[in-house]
């Protein structure tokens, strides 16, 4: 049975908005209570504030509160270096796509060591969310204007995935 989909309630306002409206960055220092024993952060720990700041980034695009965006997929997540305690952690988040009722987010986790000034990239994902309205059906989302070179490149891979995604679900 297909969900219907709507075309008013917390969303109903579809005017066209930029990638830079939905932009948003987080900082946190890590402490040890977000640690292993050898003072590495638990990737799940990193997981969660890339879920939350992935969800805000939805949420300024389609000017919802969180209960309308919910998270669908965490297409990939990539660690590529350790996070350790005491590292500042910067999350910066952007819609790269919008769909019919959908939106996908990229982020990307930087670690900093405050005392010697050295940012190093520490992950990326990429996530699905899914805009819903008051009786929790999936609602259309508001366009997305790219402007720059760079938000076209992301556009145009974020599709990309999602045809990848399309073919191996089946829809």
């Amino acid at each position: 049975m297909a969900s219907r989909v709507s075309e008013r309630g917390p969303l109903h306002n579809m005017e066209a908005r930029s990638v830079a409206e939905s932009r948003t960055i987080f900082s946190q220092v890590m402490l040890p209570g977000d640690a292993n024993p050898v003072g590495t952060v638990h990737g799940g720990t990193i997981a969660k504030l890339v879920d939350s700041t992935g969800a805000v980034a939805a949420m300024r695009h389609c000017r919802a509160y969180a209960a309308s965006i919910v998270t669908v997929r965490i297409d990939a997540m990539n660690f590529v270096q350790p996070i350790h305690v005491g590292e500042v952690v910067t999350l910066r988040a952007s819609v790269n796509d919008v769909g019919r009722t959908s939106l996908e987010v990229g982020v990307r986790v930087d670690a900093e060591n405050v005392r010697t000034a050295d940012v190093k990239h520490v992950a990326s994902a990429y996530l699905v969310y899914v805009a819903l309205d008051d009786a929790g059906n999936p609602t259309a989302v508001p366009p997305l204007l790219v402007a720059t070179d760079e938000e076209r490149r992301r556009q145009h891979a974020a599709r990309a995935r999602r045809a990848a995604r399309r073919r191996t679900s089946g829809r």
